[in-house]
């Protein structure tokens, strides 16, 4: 450690907000250069490349080769496939001296279409399947949590070629079941989830998730054996009503209700009653919200109006939105919104005068046939009630909008959702035809005739696998690696200055490396209480004190992981320290 290029802090990062951002800083891992911009430092790029390895190693036991394609890459794939416009702001875009456009690789399904169209032709070439590990490019608008969310990250994508959807099918869980593999050695809490296609395409999508606090994406687990993203999450929706015999629908002066709870207090004390004059009691549930969004769909400078609906007693999950309107982007309206629109009454607004103005009008799936609302007038301080669906308004579609919550019943019947909080690990795609459509990427079949191919796409974030083992292996004194990862098997920490000590110290580290041990030695002269600190923050599984003790012949031996400590005899150092680690 006199000679490592190292230097632990003992102070958080001011930017710091998760404990990976805060440790990894801390313990000499990485750097920030600029907002999501990191330097791997010697500790940090040992963890990196051995995660990299494991992920090698599975992605190879499959079947898959390794090739490299540039991060550099110019436009015109990406224009074939609509996706220079679809990233949007994401992506980084440059011209070179000449005026071309280029950008840096986000994701590489263009490139890889068009490697396997410019070298196979014939239907003998295939299935094949290709990866690379490689840096990554998205202009991310809040950067955080250190390498959890970066601009530049590494990677690894792979893409798999087949002449049928049943083939594609097989090499989608040979993936599915390679990753498995990868997050089970690297010793992770995870989970299996559902998830939808985005901006990829494709039709079955699975995302890995860490289970992590503080996880940017919240998922949802039944009983029996349903796990999805919220984003994923189908609503069922209850049967239609018939409409025969339903009230009508009647406009009442609502003063002052703006919110839903200021209205449900309204209507309870209103004394309504319905059609045998028994009294009405209303609850959230009862009403319908209007949100009125603006989208604007990729490369398009206009914005359109959307009204979205969702019952009274859900909030409009925005993330959900967002992902049931890709690749639009999507804007609440501003205060200029509402003044270029008069007839959209700030908190009255209902169904009838989105119809009446050509508004396009969303409602949650709940919201069926022959459901009657209370919703807005379109007039100040007025509200209806018993609008009904189908009767006096008709939707144009249904989306996927109002939060998912604790207790929800899960889509397929197995039982009411549990929430939690995980972080993307991984992401499985059956892409289809999307991008061989795009590039008419065909083989030549056994008829002579074309077979267009179908892919799939699979990614793992390497680099963001170092912060999420991080997240699930840290105590109040430091990281905690896993044997799998960790950037050395033992670290000796000489706890003294005399030259016995130190001699001995170095004596044995050298015994452990001539025995196939990684070993950090902490020969800095510095005392005890530093080096057992820092030995704690970096977080080497096993820590061997060699202090006093050598005088007898003994050291001690600490897990890091279980705060144990054993003194063992210095003659059985070196098998005893090889078990542990091979063990």
């Amino acid at each position: 450690m006199s000679s490592l290029f190292l230097r632990t802090l003992r102070d958080d990062p001011a930017d710091a907000e998760v404990p990976s951002h805060k440790l990894l800083v801390r313990a000499g891992y990485v750097r920030r250069v600029a907002p999501g911009i990191y330097t791997w430092l010697p500790l940090g790029l040992k963890v990196l490349r051995a995660v990299e390895q494991i992920v090698r190693e599975e992605m190879d036991a499959i079947g898959a080769q390794e090739i490299q394609l540039p991060a550099l890459l110019p436009r015109e794939p990406y224009e074939a496939t609509g996706r220079w416009t679809e990233y949007g702001p994401n992506l980084f875009r440059l011209k070179d001296r000449k005026g071309g456009d280029y950008l840096l690789g986000p994701t590489h399904e263009e490139l890889f279409t068009q490697v396997v169209k410019g070298e196979y032709s014939s239907y003998k070439d295939y299935p094949v399947v290709l990866y690379q590990i490689q840096n990554k490019y998205r202009d991310e608008a809040r950067p955080r949590a250190g390498i959890l969310r970066g601009r530049e990250f590494l990677m690894k994508d792979s893409y798999s070629f087949d002449l049928t959807d049943e083939g594609l099918s097989e090499s989608y869980a040979a993936h599915r079941a390679a990753y498995v593999k990868v997050f089970e050695r690297l010793g992770l809490d995870y989970v299996v989830v559902a998830a939808t296609s985005g901006a990829m395409g494709g039709s079955a999508s699975e995302e890995f998730l860490a289970v992590a606090p503080t996880g940017e994406d919240t998922f949802v687990q039944s009983p029996g054996g349903y796990a999805a993203n919220v984003e994923a999450v189908t609503t069922t929706a209850p049967p239609a009503i018939p409409l025969e015999g339903l009230p009508e629908a009647q406009a009442h002066h609502t003063p002052g209700t703006p919110t839903i709870e200021s209205l449900v207090a309204f209507l309870n004390g209103a004394g309504l009653v319905d059609g045998e004059g028994r009294g009405r009691e209303f609850t959230a549930a009862d009403t319908l919200k209007n949100v009125l969004l603006k989208t604007r769909a990729p490369g398009a400078t206009e914005w359109t109006l959307l009204g979205v609906g969702v019952p009274g007693d859900r909030e409009v999950d925005m993330k959900r939105l967002e992902a049931a309107l890709e690749p639009a982007e999507v804007a609440l309206l501003d205060e200029a919104d509402f003044a270029r629109n008069a007839f959209l009454v700030k908190g009255y607004i209902g169904p009838v005068s989105l119809a009446a103005n050509g508004v396009r009008y969303l409602v949650d799936p709940r919201v069926v046939t022959g459901s009657a609302w209370v919703t807005g007038a379109d007039k100040p301080d007025h509200h209806v009630v018993d609008l009904v669906a189908g009767r006096d308004f008709t939707p144009d579609g249904t989306i996927e909008a109002a939060d998912v919550r604790e207790g929800d019943p899960a889509p397929d019947g197995s039982g009411p959702l549990s929430t939690a909080r995980g972080i993307e690990i991984g992401h499985v795609f059956q892409l289809g035809r999307k991008y061989a459509d795009a590039f008419a990427l065909d083989a030549l079949g056994p008829d002579s005739k074309p077979v267009r191919i179908t892919m799939g796409s699979y990614g793992i974030g390497v680099s963001r696998l170092v912060a999420v083992i991080a997240e699930q292996n840290h105590d109040g004194s430091g990281l905690v690696w896993p044997a799998a990862v960790t950037p050395y098997d033992v670290h000796v920490v000489i706890a003294g200055k005399n030259e016995e000590i130190m001699t001995g110290g170095a004596a044995l580290a050298a015994e452990l490396e001539a025995a196939g041990l990684r070993v950090l030695l902490d020969d800095r002269k510095a005392s005890p209480g530093v080096k057992f600190a820092d030995a704690e923050l970096i977080g080497v599984p096993t820590i061997v004190v060699a202090g006093r003790g050598l005088a007898t012949g003994v050291i001690e031996v600490k897990d890091r992981r279980s705060g144990e400590r054993v003194e063992v005899a210095l003659s059985d150092a070196v098998a005893h320290l090889a078990g542990r680690v091979t063990g």
